[in-house]
């Protein structure tokens, strides 16, 4: 389960900064927030699918799945405060809300999805730790290139040049992750979890064939899975990647580990409604269970007291923070490019 637990074990640091976060009021619940976020989502959300009907056969249609990709991006954002427990208390109100938005909302895995987040909080950006770094298809570090075989192997030499086109499989790998996490007896309610995701799956490809035809709805299926994981991965692209990586022993303390691999994005409200509150990706990785609407006060405090410690703070651009990410992939692929060269 994801939660503030994670922080057991800090050092003082940390344990003054929260106390200085907690003093503050902002680890409260917003359930005003949450209430007016998530009616508005599901509206929109709702609207969308209305749309795809009232439209119907037309390729105006295909406007109609640039706007479920949002949508569909909005509900895995709200989903994802769910299993933080940043929306209720109670962790079965947790669940079942997160396996309704996750699972029959948008084709989730939930249960996978929340195993694999709790374990990168963690150990965000260590090499060996962190799921988000295995290079089951990109390779993050230079030593990853040298280990390279296959798909990495092939995909890296040109992987900064191919990471924004890759993101349109993002979202098909979502759902197939999610199906195949089903064969797992250790997750839990895993025959709700199967119901709802294969139910989510059925109705969708049941909506798109039944309202359109055969070529109209593999454009649909294809414009709005794609978007879908391009908009996943640029919320989720600007928080780590291009950030400082550890392997081994190489843990410091949990304020520490937190901060210096991670970076916040600066913006007005839109980019707090965009990327849902994750462009303050390090108040959300010191304090997991914070209301999203909470993070931009937290900020102030945290900043203040990363310089008070001399702990290195980094907050750019939106698009600084992509072309870092890109740098950085371009930089761990080098191994494979000179290997490539003759000599």
């Amino acid at each position: 389960m994801i939660t503030e637990t994670s922080a057991r074990g800090a050092g003082s640091d940390f344990a003054q900064l929260s106390k200085l976060v907690a003093a503050s009021g902002l680890m409260g619940r917003r359930p005003g927030y949450y209430a007016t976020r998530i009616t508005a989502v599901v509206a929109f959300y709702a609207g969308c699918w209305a749309a795809f009907v009232v439209v119907g056969v037309s390729w105006w249609t295909l406007a109609v799945a640039a706007a479920l990709a949002v949508a569909y991006g909005q509900v895995a954002l709200v989903a994802h405060d769910i299993a933080h427990r940043q929306v209720f208390r109670l962790r079965r109100a947790s669940e079942v809300s997160g396996r309704i938005a996750g699972n029959a909302g948008i084709g989730m895995g939930y249960g996978w999805w929340q195993d694999k987040h709790t374990r990168h909080h963690a150990n965000p950006n260590h090499e060996e730790l962190d799921p988000d770094l295995v290079p089951d298809l990109l390779v993050w570090t230079k030593s990853q290139a040298h280990a390279a075989t296959g798909v990495p192997r092939l995909v890296g030499r040109s992987q900064a040049f191919l990471f924004f086109p890759l993101l349109t499989l993002e979202g098909f790998n979502l759902h197939v992750a999610g199906v195949r996490s089903l064969a797992d007896r250790s997750l839990r309610c895993r025959f709700l979890e199967g119901v709802l995701l294969i139910g989510h799956i059925a109705a969708y490809l049941t909506a798109l064939f039944l309202v359109l035809p055969p070529g109209m709805a593999v454009a649909f299926l294809a414009v709005h899975q794609c978007l879908f994981g391009v908009y996943l991965g640029s919320i989720f692209a600007p928080n780590h990647k291009g950030m400082p990586t550890l392997t081994g022993d190489d843990r410091p303390d949990f304020l520490r580990r937190q901060v210096l691999t991670s970076r916040d994005i600066h913006g007005g409200r839109l980019t707090d409604i965009v990327l849902g509150g994750l462009n303050y990706q390090i108040e959300h990785h010191l304090f997991p269970s914070m209301p999203s609407p909470n993070l931009r006060k937290a900020q102030v405090i945290v900043r203040r007291y990363c310089e008070e410690l001399g702990v290195t703070y980094l907050e750019t651009s939106l698009v600084a923070s992509y072309r870092q990410a890109l740098s950085s992939l371009h930089e761990a692929g080098a191994p494979l490019r000179a290997a490539r060269t003759p000599s």
